[in-house]
């Protein structure tokens, strides 16, 4: 079948907006902070976790960490929700992050932590109750601007309290991401531990990033 050169662009860009559920005209990092400035503070943000070496952290980590931190600190956000189990290596994503965050002045009882989530969606449905189970009804997710975007879809359909969205403006970041505090890891880590690679297969892992794989419960 022939295809005019013309209308093809317009065909993939039609495709493209469906497959992403029209991400491309979500709003962006700036506009997401304006919003959240005008209804501060929210209870507690959830942070999604990444992968942790053993080393040092990542620059995906040290955004997250430092974007929570700087809300905290403006008194955007009162509390905040590291999520994520030993995913990828033998270090529990969540503890790392908070051990990241109580080196740069937030204190432990500000500090919550959801270790089960071995995916973003996770990440958020799991931090969730915890935070209605702690009383929290106004929250947030603070993490990059692009895992931001993919889970603006899942937050508005999946839960009954609504969830904001305060991703991080990379200029505001770059202004403070010169820190590098210590932490001596081992409390996050986990002895006999197995990557999800070895104990998932491809195609249960892209469940999981769908969120196929959680047993939703009632509300």
């Amino acid at each position: 079948m022939k295809i005019n050169k013309l209308k093809y662009p317009l065909l993939v860009l039609t495709l493209l907006v469906a497959i992403s559920g029209c991400t491309f005209f979500r709003p962006g990092p700036a506009k997401l902070f304006r919003r959240a400035v005008k209804n501060e503070p929210y209870d507690v943000i959830i942070v999604p976790g990444c992968p942790f070496d053993g080393k040092e952290w990542s620059l995906a980590m040290k955004g997250r960490v430092i974007w929570a931190v700087y809300l905290v600190k403006k008194g955007i956000a009162k509390n905040i929700i590291f999520s994520g189990g030993s995913v990828y290596s033998p270090y529990v994503e969540a503890k790392i992050m908070a051990l990241y965050a109580e080196q740069l002045g937030i204190p432990k009882e500000k500090i919550f932590i959801e270790d089960k989530a071995e995916h973003t969606t996770e990440n958020i449905y799991y931090s969730y109750h915890i935070a209605k189970n702690l009383g929290f009804s106004k929250m947030a997710v603070a993490s990059d601007p692009y895992q931001s975007n993919l889970l603006m879809g899942f937050t508005k359909r999946r839960f009954k309290l609504p969830i904001a969205h305060i991703p991080y403006i990379i200029d505001t970041l770059k202004t403070i991401d010169k820190v590098n505090p210590f932490i001596n890891p081992e409390s996050a880590h986990v002895d006999n531990f197995k990557s999800i690679v070895e104990t998932q297969s491809k195609w249960h892992r892209l469940r999981g990033t769908q969120g196929k794989n959680i047993k939703f419960e009632k509300e």
